[in-house]
């Protein structure tokens, strides 16, 4: 029986009684028979070759197309194993099983090159998994295809010798020094010619550059260890017939040391010494430091300087550790003799070139108790006696700054004061006087009114009486302090004011200069009418009209009837 070509049988069994004449009686019944399947058959392709296509540049792992062999079992009888035959295609590519489909999967194990092999052929085995052993010698159970993959040839980009490179150098080489090389090339049929540059986005300062033609590294600028130790730039490969195929690599430039820095002291030291230190007592231990990195270390020595090379104050030890230590050399020291030791130290190093450097430490003498602790300091003294001046100075500026403050805020309200005028009524004599004289015409007082007299009061007669009133007491002539020297002209008048009024025999102070500078030849006596015994009401100014025509203008203002001067 064959499952593959029928797999179920309906049988009818009749049942018959044999012992009587008449045929006796019978019955049927209808069996149905299903055949299970066992693997009995082996997998087998359709076809025994199959034919696929890849460019050469396909990743890795890419599914290049399927192959199936057919298997008339079901079930787990019917389930298909695929792999590669032994061999160097083996290693190239890879199939896999879906177990869905029961179909092979060839992929791309390794990178493919048109440029080494444009054809490969495979075998690959399609086997059942579970096999029976009751048929095992009917033959093996598994077909074998022939694949045959051709690879396409696209033009690739330039490939380098190395995944990266790494580059080392002394920091000392001299600019324009080859320091190291990169190749690339074309993988493709037509070999193009490569040029070759540095990616400035990685080499911002342009410190190095590469050869174009023959891929050659060299510096461009002077190297510094101790600024940079390394360098990270990336080449660039490109093809000159096609300038879009290009290549990146990146290249790692170490920069070696050379010992080119001096020793120095590792920090700034404050050191003192007592004044009742003795002989032999460490004040201060000093380490140094290096920007140098040595391949053995650091080596540091301590010495006096050549110049100095006995110092009757203080010892300097090299405690062969890399540091140093200060030692007292006499009995006593005073501050107000020294107050501050310098003590140069020479510092090298046991590198190659040998490098040296002088470092100047400050020791301070300061008093300090019995067990040595320190408790004041010549500097700090300085300091004390500075801050005193410092507050002395601070306080003057203090009173400066408000001395100044005083100033500002008078000169500004004094320039805010409203000055009163001098002449405060329209009707002031001075104005009466100035129209006299410009009506009169004969007189000699034409200068009545030079405001000059007020300020420079000094040209005026020392002694003024009033000539329109008889003194009862003869005065003695008064004798004033100058004031004139940088005084208001306000003030002045004010002042002078209030001695004429304080004075019977003195004529009125704002008539002053009128009396004063009035002609010698006028005929006229005073026009002043200012504090006069009478009021303007009883004087009698007809005798105006006989002094001539020229005076007719006054005799009419003042001699008129009462309606008139309304």
């Amino acid at each position: 029986m064959s499952r593959e070509n029928r797999e179920q049988y309906q049988v009818v069994i009749q049942a018959k009684d044999m012992g009587g004449q008449m045929g006796g009686l019978s019955g049927t019944t209808t069996v149905n028979i299903t055949l299970t399947d066992v693997n009995n058959n082996p997998p087998r392709f359709p076809q025994s070759t199959y034919q696929f296509n890849s460019p050469e540049s396909v990743p890795l792992g890419t599914h290049l197309g399927r192959i199936k062999a057919s298997d008339p079992d079901v079930g787990e009888n019917a389930e298909v194993e695929y792999s590669i035959a032994e061999g160097d295609e083996a290693n190239v590519f890879d199939v896999i099983t879906d177990k869905d489909t029961q179909e092979g999967i060839i992929t791309v194990k390794q990178n493919l090159d048109f440029e080494n092999k444009m054809l490969y052929t495979l075998r690959v085995d399609a086997s059942n998994t579970h096999l029976d052993p009751r048929f095992q010698h009917l033959g093996p159970f598994k077909d074998t295809a022939v694949v045959k993959i051709s690879v396409e040839d696209i033009d690739e980009p330039p490939v380098f010798s190395k995944m990266s490179y790494l580059i080392e150098v002394d920091e000392d080489v001299k600019e324009g020094s080859i320091i190291g090389q990169v190749t690339a090339y074309d993988p493709d049929a037509t070999n193009n010619f490569i040029h070759y540059s540095v990616d400035r986005h990685t080499d911002l300062d342009r410190v190095f550059s590469v050869h174009a033609e023959n891929g050659s590294i060299f510096t461009l600028k002077p190297l510094d260890r101790e600024l940079s130790p390394w360098h990270n730039i990336t080449i660039i490969a490109t093809e000159i017939n096609n300038s879009k195929q290009s290549s990146h690599i990146p290249v790692f430039i170490r920069i070696l040391d050379i010992n080119d820095h001096a020793p120095e002291f590792a920090m700034y030291y404050e050191t003192f010494v007592c004044e009742n230190a003795k002989p032999g007592q460490l004040i201060q231990t000093v380490s140094v430091m290096d920007k140098d990195d040595p391949p053995r270390g650091h080596k540091f020595f301590f010495e006096p300087v050549p110049e100095f090379p006995l110092n009757p104050n203080f010892t300097i030890v090299d405690n062969k550790d890399n540091t140093a230590g200060i030692m007292t050399r006499k009995d006593g020291y005073s501050r107000h003799k020294m107050s501050t030791y310098l003590l140069p130290i020479l510092i090298f190093d046991n590198d190659y070139p040998i490098q040296s450097s002088t470092g100047t430490l400050t020791i301070r003498v300061c008093a300090c108790d019995h067990q040595g602790n320190m408790q004041s300091c010549s500097a700090q003294a300085l300091a004390l006696s500075a801050g005193l001046s410092t507050g002395a100075l601070v306080a003057i500026l203090l009173c400066v700054i408000i001395l100044l403050v005083l100033v500002v805020l008078f000169a500004s309200l004094k320039r805010q004061r409203k000055k009163e005028p001098l002449i405060i009524s329209k009707d002031d004599v001075r104005d009466n006087i100035v129209t006299y004289n410009d009506e009169g015409g004969g007189e000699e007082d034409t200068q009545a009114f030079d405001i000059g007299t007020l300020r420079n009061p000094e040209a005026r007669e020392d002694s003024k009486l009033r000539r329109d009133v008889m003194p009862e007491t003869i005065f003695q002539i008064r004798r004033t302090v100058p004031l004139w020297e940088n005084i208001d002209v306000q003030d002045f008048i004010h002042r002078r004011l209030k001695e004429n009024d304080s004075d019977p025999s003195a004529p009125p102070y704002d008539s002053l200069a009128t009396y004063a500078y009035e002609g010698n030849d006028s005929i006229a006596d005073s026009l002043s009418s200012l504090e006069s015994l009478t009021a303007d009401c009883n004087q009698d100014y007809d005798y105006l009209s006989d002094w001539g025509p020229r005076f007719k203008k006054l005799a009419d203002m003042y001699g008129g009837d009462e309606s008139d001067r309304d």
